[in-house]
C-alpha cells in the first residue's frame, strides 16, 4: 500500500487532476467498527470548556465594559476554543436567577453591566449562539437553576425581580438566597424562564451544574420545613422529598426540552460522587461528600431513567487520590451509562494544574493528560470539559498544551445523538491548488448542520470505509460549504460528509484528487539506501501502522547512536520536516528526533505512544543545501520504552 502511494505521489505533479474516485455506500459509523483505529486520534469526541459569567470569572472579564469589548472578549475564548481543537462550549447565561438574553422572566444579569436589570445594549445569547456557529462550535446554555444571589439581603435585588414580587418562593441559607426547589410554582417558573431560551435561540444544548440543594453549611438546616408540610404528602423522609422536587425538575425539563427541539442535547454536571459505597453497595470505592445525601441529586437514577443525554460528572481529584481518586470515579461512571444511551463526559479540573496550594499530582504537567489516557480503557467516555475558560487560556506547566498534543493532535466530530437517518452525501465541485494551498467547494442535498473535510494522501482508486474510522484523515470541520486547507502538502485526494443537528453522518461524497504543487518533497524510509542505523537497531514489522514494509527500533541508552535519515537537499530554506512511526503505549514517551538545521542540530522529543500511523510535522526548519543526513532518532532519553525510527518527508516550503 505504501508503494503504491509512493508511486502515485510521482505521478502527480500536474497542478490539478480531476479523477473522481467511487464512493462507498456505507457510512463512515458503519464501517468503523471493521478498521483498526488510533485512540490518539478519535472520529468522535466532545470536547468543550465551560465559559462562567458568575462573578465574572471568565466572561465578562468585569462589568460595565463597552459592547465592542465584551463582544471582542468573547470572541477571543470561542478562538481558543477552535485553537485547542475543541467542539463545543457550555456559556452561563442565567448564572443569578437572571439572564443573558432580554427576557420576560427574569432580570438583565449584573455580570453584564455591574447593575442588575441594566440593559446591556445588545444580545448576548444572540451574539454567542451566532459567533459559535461561525466557527462551528456547539453552544450549550448554561443555567444554574436555583441559585439566587450570593448574598442573603433580598433588597439588594432588582425591585421588580420574582424573587422579591414572591417572597415565599425563597429562602436564605449560608449566607445566599435560593428558590425554594420544593414548591411546584417555583419548579415552573424555572423551567419557563430556561424554556424562554430554548425557544428564542438556537441553541444546541441545555447544561445544568452541580448546584441543585445548597451544599451543608455546619450549623445550619434548610429551611423548608413549612413547604415539605404543605407539599411532601407521600413523603415520610424530607430527604426522599427533597431528591424527588429535583428529579422533577430534571425530567420535566428533558421533556420539553427535547419536545421544542428533539435535536438539542441535554446534560447535568453532577458533584462527580453519588454515594459512597460504605453507604450503598451501588455506590463507588470513595469516601468523600455524597451528592444523594448532601444536595440531593439522585444523579445516578437520571442516567438509569435516560432524563438527560449526556452526564458530565465533575471528577476534580488526582490519579489514586485516595478518598475519590480519577480513576475509580471514571470506571464506575462509566459502568452507571453503560447499555443507557446516555453519554458520559468527564468535567475535568484544569483549575488545579500548576496552582498553588494543590496537591503534587497537580503540580505534574502530565496529570490532565493522564487522566485522558485513563478514559481511553473506558469506551463510555465520550469527551471531557474543563473548568474553567481562563485555565485553560492560562495553561499553567503546560498542562493543557501537554494533554492537547497527545490527545487532541486532529479534529473531532461530536458524539452522535439519536437514531435518524444520515444525510445525503455531498458533491465536491471544485479542487483547486495554488502554490501554498487547496480551495475546495461542494454543494449538499437537503440542509446538513455541518460538513466534515478529510484528506488522504495520492489517489486511491477506490475508497477505502478505513479512510474514515478515525480522525487521522479529518483536517476539518465547517458550516461552510468551502474550505481552503492551507497545510496540502503533496497529492492528496478529498472527501467530504455532511453531518446534522443529531450529528449524524453522511456517506463520504466521491472523492477529488488533485496533484502536487511541483515543490521539493522527497520521504526516506528506513528500507531506503539512504538510511542508516548502528548494530543495535532492530528490525520489525509487528505494527500495522509501519510506514513501508518495516521499521526499526531500540532501547534507550546514555549515548546518542541515532539512526540517520540522508537526504538531498536542493537549495538553503525552509522546510517543513514531518515524520512517521507506529504508536505504541510500550513505546517512547519523548524519542529524541535531530534535524540538522544550518544554525546546528535541534532536538524534538515526540511522544511515540500515540499518534502513529501518520504523518507528524516536527516544524519548520532552515535546512542548507546539499546531500547529508537531515533527521536522525537518538536513543538517548531517560525515559523508557523503544524509540522507533520508521520513515521521515521533507517538504520545501
Amino acid at each position: 500500500m505504501t508503494a503504491l502511494l509512493r508511486t502515485l505521489l510521482a505521478v502527480f505533479t500536474v497542478a490539478i487532476v480531476n479523477l473522481v474516485v467511487p464512493t462507498s455506500a456505507v457510512t463512515p459509523a458503519a464501517a468503523a467498527a471493521a478498521c483498526a483505529t488510533d485512540p490518539a486520534t478519535p472520529k468522535r469526541q466532545l470536547r468543550a470548556m465551560w465559559i462562567s459569567s458568575v462573578a465574572n470569572i471568565d466572561w465578562p472579564s468585569r462589568t460595565g465594559l463597552s459592547v465592542s469589548a465584551q463582544q471582542a472578549e468573547l470572541r477571543s475564548w470561542l478562538d481558543l476554543a477552535v485553537s485547542r481543537r475543541m467542539n463545543a462550549v457550555m456559556i452561563q447565561v442565567r448564572p443569578t436567577a437572571d439572564a443573558f438574553w432580554p427576557s420576560s422572566y427574569e432580570p438583565w444579569s449584573q455580570w453584564l453591566t455591574g447593575t442588575q436589570g441594566g440593559d446591556p445594549g445588545y444580545d448576548p445569547l444572540a451574539f454567542m449562539v451566532a459567533e459559535a456557529h461561525a466557527r462551528n462550535l456547539e453552544l450549550h446554555a448554561w443555567f444554574n437553576p436555583y441559585r439566587i444571589a450570593n448574598h442573603d439581603d433580598p433588597t439588594k435585588l432588582i425591585s421588580t425581580h420574582p424573587a422579591r414580587q414572591h417572597p415565599g418562593w425563597r429562602f436564605a441559607y449560608g449566607g445566599k438566597l435560593y428558590y425554594n426547589p420544593g414548591i411546584p410554582e417555583v419548579r415552573t417558573f424555572i423551567e419557563d424562564a430556561i424554556m424562554d431560551a430554548v425557544s428564542r435561540y438556537d441553541i444546541d444544548g441545555v447544561h445544568l451544574d452541580d448546584y441543585f440543594y445548597p451544599y451543608p453549611v455546619s450549623g445550619e438546616t434548610i429551611p423548608d420545613a413549612a413547604a415539605f408540610s404543605q407539599y411532601g404528602g407521600g413523603f415520610s423522609d424530607i430527604g426522599d422529598w427533597r431528591r424527588d422536587n429535583v428529579n422533577r425538575l430534571v425530567r420535566e425539563l428533558d421533556q420539553r426540552i427535547h419536545a421544542a427541539k428533539p435535536w438539542a442535547a441535554f446534560g447535568v454536571s453532577p458533584f462527580g460522587i453519588w454515594r459512597n459505597s460504605s453507604t450503598d453497595p451501588l455506590g463507588s470505592r470513595t469516601s468523600g461528600l455524597q451528592s444523594y445525601d448532601a444536595i440531593y441529586a439522585d444523579s445516578r437514577q437520571w442516567v438509569k431513567q435516560g432524563w438527560v443525554d449526556y452526564i458530565a460528572p465533575q471528577i476534580y481529584w488526582h490519579i489514586g487520590y485516595a478518598p475519590a481518586a480519577y480513576d475509580v470515579l471514571t470506571g464506575w461512571w462509566s459502568d452507571v451509562v453503560k447499555g443507557t444511551g446516555v453519554q458520559l463526559v468527564v468535567g475535568q479540573a484544569a483549575y488545579r494544574v500548576g496552582a498553588s496550594g494543590q496537591d503534587a499530582a497537580w503540580q505534574s504537567p502530565a496529570e490532565l493528560s493522564n487522566h485522558l489516557y485513563e478514559n481511553r480503557k473506558h469506551p463510555e467516555v465520550a469527551g471531557d470539559v474543563y473548568f474553567s475558560a481562563k485555565d485553560v487560556k492560562a495553561d499553567r506547566i503546560g498542562g493543557f498544551s501537554a494533554l492537547a498534543s497527545a490527545h487532541y493532535s486532529k479534529p473531532a466530530l461530536l458524539p452522535a445523538r439519536g437514531t435518524g437517518s444520515a444525510p445525503a452525501a455531498p458533491t465536491i465541485t471544485s479542487a483547486t491548488r495554488t502554490s501554498n494551498a487547496v480551495a475546495l467547494s461542494w454543494q449538499a442535498t437537503g440542509s446538513p448542520t455541518s460538513y466534515a473535510v478529510y484528506r488522504v494522501a495520492g489517489a486511491p482508486t477506490t475508497t477505502d470505509p478505513c479512510f474514515f474510522a478515525d480522525a487521522r484523515n479529518l483536517i476539518a470541520t465547517t458550516r461552510q460549504t468551502s474550505y481552503t486547507d492551507t497545510t496540502p502538502g503533496d497529492a492528496a485526494t478529498y472527501y467530504v460528509t455532511a453531518l446534522d443537528r443529531w450529528q449524524q453522518e453522511s456517506a463520504p461524497s466521491a472523492g477529488k484528487s488533485v496533484g502536487s504543487s511541483g515543490a521539493f518533497s522527497v520521504v526516506v524510509d528506513n528500507s531506503d539506501p539512504s538510511f542508516a542505523a548502528g548494530s543495535a537497531w532492530g528490525t520489525s514489522a509487528y505494527s500495522s501502522q509501519a510506514y513501508g514494509a518495516d521499521y526499526r527500533f531500540a532501547s534507550p541508552v546514555a549515548a546518542s547512536d541515532p539512526a540517520w535519515f540522508t537526504a538531498a537537499i536542493p537549495g538553503a530554506g525552509s522546510y517543513r520536516v514531518e515524520v512517521w512511526y507506529p504508536a505504541n503505549s510500550g513505546y517512547n514517551s519523548a524519542t529524541p528526533y535531530i534535524v540538522a538545521t544550518s544554525g546546528g542540530n535541534q532536538t524534538v522529543p515526540v511522544d511515540q505512544r500515540t499518534g502513529g500511523g501518520q504523518w507528524r510535522s516536527l516544524g519548520t526548519f532552515t535546512l542548507a543545501a546539499g546531500t547529508y543526513k537531515v533527521v536522525g532518532v537518538s536513543r538517548w532519553t531517560s525515559t523508557t520504552g523503544y524509540v522507533i525510527a520508521d520513515a521521515v518527508r521533507i517538504t520545501k516550503l
